[in-house]
This record gives structure tokens, C-alpha cells and sequence, in this order.
């Protein structure tokens, strides 16, 4: 039985991509293969090793000339690839800012204090607070990589397995499971430096205090920026690792080695 398993998480390996038709033949094939010599072994009394050699060890069971080894080793490949492209992409200048898709704005329960502020005459303010907020993102951001280096360090083979035959942002919500604590605490403090640093905290607590006391003012804003903008720059992180593993797992243009093309480019074509 666990042969076969071993086995069934081999071959998922190679049935990502391509003809699944053709795929599916290839595992009935190798299941029987399996099965005959596991029945063969059970009816042998002595203890010499069968003529036929049809299996291997767990670390190297293998179907299309993909070992499990080789899988786990492409995961970390992909995994690396996708953290590379998505700090690449996010801590520079601009990387937030600049972003159609990331760019941080103020607060959800601050969005009616922008409005009102910029009625008011005092949009510039408000634009130099969303601005210094957004390069405290891109300066955050670079203190990924090692969280991430040590997250892939740390899985296993099964790990590795689970996440090749998952779907196209498994190794992602992996990641999110090992790496986000760790990345709020590297974040935070050096979200709030920055925020100090360049006065940002003190342009949206400006505009905040100036909102609160507007007597047209219910509902008052919460003018601590920390946690929110943290949260912002590993969501947008994890998101860019996303698009880049799922274009890994698709895309033969995204897959840049021979390894990542054997494991994820359709063996067996």
C-alpha cells in the first residue's frame, strides 16, 4: 500500500500539465507494474532479492524519470523564483506608489476623511502622507528574503510533495502558513521608522485630528497607520509570489530551468 501511494505521488508530478489521457495510461501501467511485484515478493519464502527490480526508495520512487527528490527540489525552485520576482518588483522606489494594483491608499474608515479634507483645501496634505506611506511598503518589503530563505530551508519532502500536486498557489498558501507572523514582526518596526522618519505619521495624524474635530464629524478615524500599511505589503508580496508560482506551473516562458521544466513543463509530452 504504501508503494502504491508513493507511487500515485509521483506520477501527480508529471499529470499537471499535458495530456491527461496519456498520463492516465502511463499510471495504470506503472500500478500494475507495482502491484505484480509486490504480489510476486509476498509468495517468495526466501530472502533473496526478486529477479525483477520494480520499485525504489521513498526519496527516489520515481514515474517519467521524476523523482521525488527532483520535485521537492523544483518547489524550492519555484518558491525562490517567485520570492525573487516578487521584492524585485516591490522594494524600489515607486514599487508601491507607482502600482495601479498595489498602491496603498488611506484607510477604509479614513476614505471619508480624504474626501472631506481635499473639500477643504488640504488634498496636499493628504497627498504627502498617502505618498510617504507607500515608501514605507517599498522599504518593508526588503526584509523578506531571509524569512522566506529559512521557510524553504525548513520543508520537507512531503512538504514539497503536497505542494507540486496542489494547485497553481499551493507553495503560496504554504508560505503565508510558515512566513506571516514573522513577517509582521520584521515589517512592523521598520514600517513605523520609516513613517516617523519621514513625517508620514504625522501627516495622516494631522489630517486625522483635523477630521475628528470637524463638527460634522460621527464616526471618528483611527490615526494609527502601522498594522494597516504592514498588512498591505505582505499581501501585496504574497500576491506577486502567486502570480509568479502560478506562472511557473502553466507558463514554459516562466519556467527557467531544466529542472522546472521537467517537473512542471509536461513530462511525458
Amino acid at each position: 500500500m504504501m508503494k502504491r501511494t508513493l507511487l500515485l505521488l509521483g506520477i501527480s508530478l508529471i499529470i499537471l500539465h499535458g495530456s491527461q489521457a496519456q498520463f492516465l495510461k502511463k499510471l495504470k501501467h506503472n500500478l500494475d507494474s507495482v502491484e505484480n511485484a509486490k504480489n510476486a515478493k509476498t509468495t517468495t519464502t526466501t530472502t533473496s532479492t526478486p529477479a525483477t527490480t520494480s520499485s525504489s526508495t521513498s526519496s527516489t520512487t520515481s514515474t517519467g524519470n521524476v523523482t521525488q527528490n527532483q520535485a521537492a527540489e523544483a518547489i524550492k525552485q519555484a518558491l525562490s523564483k517567485g520570492v525573487s520576482s516578487g521584492i524585485a518588483l516591490l522594494n524600489k522606489q515607486n514599487g508601491f506608489f507607482g502600482s495601479d494594483i498595489y498602491k496603498v491608499l488611506l484607510p477604509p474608515d479614513a476614505q471619508k476623511v480624504e474626501s472631506t479634507l481635499r473639500q477643504i483645501g488640504l488634498g496636499s496634505q493628504v497627498d504627502k502622507a498617502i505618498l510617504q506611506i507607500n515608501r514605507s511598503a517599498e522599504q518593508a518589503v526588503g526584509q523578506a528574503a531571509p524569512i522566506f530563505v529559512d521557510a524553504i530551508k525548513q520543508m520537507t519532502i512531503t512538504d514539497a510533495l503536497n505542494i507540486v500536486s496542489g494547485d497553481n498557489t499551493a507553495a503560496t498558501t504554504y508560505f503565508k502558513g510558515k512566513t506571516t507572523d514573522k513577517l509582521k514582526s520584521a515589517f512592523s518596526p521598520v514600517i513605523k521608522g520609516k513613517l516617523d522618519s519621514t513625517l508620514a505619521t504625522k501627516y495622516y495624524s494631522d489630517i486625522v485630528a483635523t477630521y475628528n474635530k470637524l463638527p460634522t464629524t460621527i464616526n471618528k478615524a483611527n490615526p494609527d497607520l502601522q498594522g494597516y500599511v504592514t498588512d498591505k505589503a505582505i499581501g501585496a508580496l504574497f500576491d506577486q509570489i502567486a502570480k509568479e508560482e502560478s506562472s511557473i506551473r502553466t507558463n514554459p516562458v516562466s519556467q527557467t530551468t531544466d529542472l522546472l521544466k521537467k517537473v512542471f513543463g509536461g513530462l511525458g509530452k
